[in-house]
């Protein structure tokens, strides 16, 4: 069991029958869909609510139950990763491409479960490009504003063409070498007319589970 596994299986034990569970987009959040699965076909009763089409996907082939988000009041637990996390629990999310419907999953959640793999965890968030996912009218309009900010931007491209989200936007990944203030800087590009948000999550995460390469993991509230 690799670090990413460790801390998935360990945020899955948190998950109780009946409960409606969000589930994260990426390779560490994989995990946790598979270890539900597992526990689903052991007779677990539970609803989820997915972060991307890829996860919604994910979850089906493994016949977990997937549900609108609208249907449910609110989620009880979301397990989702992180590209990084601070001292603070502050993340940046977003590399998968998934961070508006992340972020609006994770408000949506009493208990919102990081878990990443222990090299994750950093003094100061910035190394980690921050994804912003903005609308492709006057997109370069946009990029322009972030950049006056103090970084560098690029146009997020899959296979050498304009990634699109599943909302039908654009990523500009945001180069700033340190993020000091992650409060502060949220709202500075949130403002910006053209975002419709960015990977910063700051404290939103009420516990983050690091896995180590030998399996163990840390917890942190």
């Amino acid at each position: 069991m690799n670090a990413k596994q460790a801390a998935a299986f360990k945020a899955v034990e948190y998950i109780k029958k009946g409960m409606v569970i969000g589930l994260g987009t990426g390779s560490t959040a994989y995990w946790a869909i598979q270890y539900q699965a597992e526990r689903v076909k052991q007779g677990l009763q539970v609803t989820t609510v997915a972060t991307s089409a890829e996860t919604e996907k994910i979850a089906l082939q493994c016949n977990i139950p997937v549900v609108s988000l609208d249907s449910v009041e609110y989620i009880d637990i979301d397990i989702d990763g992180a590209d990084e996390i601070d001292a603070d629990m502050n993340l940046v999310k977003g590399g998968g491409g998934a961070l508006l419907r992340e972020k609006i999953v994770a408000s949506a959640s009493r208990a919102f479960i990081v878990i990443a793999g222990d090299s994750k965890r950093v003094e100061v968030l910035g190394k980690f490009p921050l994804p912003v996912e903005i609308i492709p009218f006057g997109w370069q309009h946009t990029a322009r504003q972030l950049a006056a900010l103090g970084c560098s931007t690029s146009l997020r491209e899959k296979d050498a063409k304009i990634f699109i989200t599943d909302n039908g936007n654009y990523i500009i990944d945001c180069h700033f070498g340190a993020i000091a203030e992650p409060a502060v800087l949220e709202q500075q590009i949130n403002n910006i007319p053209g975002v419709v948000d960015n990977g910063l999550f700051v404290k939103m995460a009420t516990r983050v589970i690091l896995g180590c390469d030998d399996g163990t993991v840390k917890v942190f509230s």
